[in-house]
């Protein structure tokens, strides 16, 4: 088997993710080659084939194995809601060094604007898939950050004891000022003021749809991936969607225009993606801290008009 820049670097280590495939598939696997993937910030991936069978293999130290555990369960539920297709789950596993996750491998580019409606559509029917509270059978992961998930029936409950208590926790613990974590619990007990007039439903969500984990096949099929999935509220995945840019027009424009989306949208979505600066803040660092804290005082106008 050939590599470029192989890591994990003994060709045994892959001979045992290929047993595990083979294990799984039933069919014998004997890869020739292995070529690093790009894209990621927190795991290693590279795709693998024997000249006729193609996985994506991703890998981390072994304390990663939950992460990819949780990744496993999330692509599968969405799988399971046959609305939005995702790479294929084959197997995970560890080695003597590392913990890892196999997806059958998908050539894939960016979405364009047929691309980007087709996705626009299909997630409105996504969320269209609902659950009986707020929450996720068990705790997940946000990037390599956990994401707490015990059901609750109270939306507005739900987001600020599960998504910003825990963020704003992390941050002080990162060395965040003390009187900002303060506020940002005072939006915690003040969230019912951006609920007034709105319920949402507990939808099924991707729970990390930033344009990196979104794509589409040569066929022009769009493509879902790196889930953090949960129940809730459907406008999260539309505000993270906006927050980092690289979703065409046309995104947005399909799914308003198969489910429009409430009168306070723009209102919420700063509140919702609070909870992904603070945990790109609590990732990667102080380059998140200013913007953190512009949506935390925008946010406290706001509940206090």
């Amino acid at each position: 088997m050939t590599s470029d820049a192989l890591t994990p670097e003994s060709s045994a280590e892959f001979d045992l993710i290929a047993a595990a495939i083979a294990g799984r598939t039933g069919i014998p696997f004997r890869p020739r080659a292995a070529s690093p993937v790009g894209g990621g910030s927190i795991h290693r991936a590279w795709h693998i084939d024997d000249g006729s069978r193609h996985y994506f293999v991703k890998a981390n130290a072994l304390a990663a194995a939950p992460m990819f555990a949780a990744e496993a369960q999330g692509l599968q539920a969405l799988s399971a809601a046959a609305v939005v297709p995702t790479p294929t789950f084959v197997t995970l596993g560890q080695t003597p060094t590392q913990a890892f996750l196999v997806l059958d491998y998908l050539d894939l580019s960016a979405l364009d604007r047929a691309g980007g409606a087709r996705l626009g559509a299909a997630l409105a029917q996504l969320h269209r898939v609902s659950g009986d509270s707020f929450g996720w059978r068990e705790d997940n992961f946000i990037g390599a950050t956990p994401q707490f998930n015990a059901p609750h029936p109270g939306w507005p409950h739900f987001f600020g004891e599960r998504r910003l208590r825990p963020q704003l926790q992390f941050a002080l613990q990162n060395g965040v000022d003390k009187a900002l974590v303060a506020k940002g619990y005072a939006i915690i007990e003040r969230i019912g003021g951006l609920f007034i007039d709105y319920q949402p439903a507990p939808s099924l969500l991707h729970g990390d749809l930033w344009s990196g984990n979104a794509a589409q096949t040569r066929e022009g099929t769009p493509v879902i991936f790196d889930p953090a999935c949960y129940y809730g509220d459907r406008e999260t995945d539309i505000a993270m969607a906006e927050l980092f840019g690289g979703f065409p027009s046309s995104f947005f424009a399909a799914y308003r225009a198969a489910w429009p989306l409430d009168s306070g949208y723009e209102t919420r979505k700063p509140l919702y993606n609070l909870y992904h600066i603070l945990n790109h803040f609590n990732l990667f660092g102080s380059a998140y801290l200013g913007q953190a804290q512009r949506m935390i005082e925008g946010l406290l106008r706001e509940l206090k008009r």
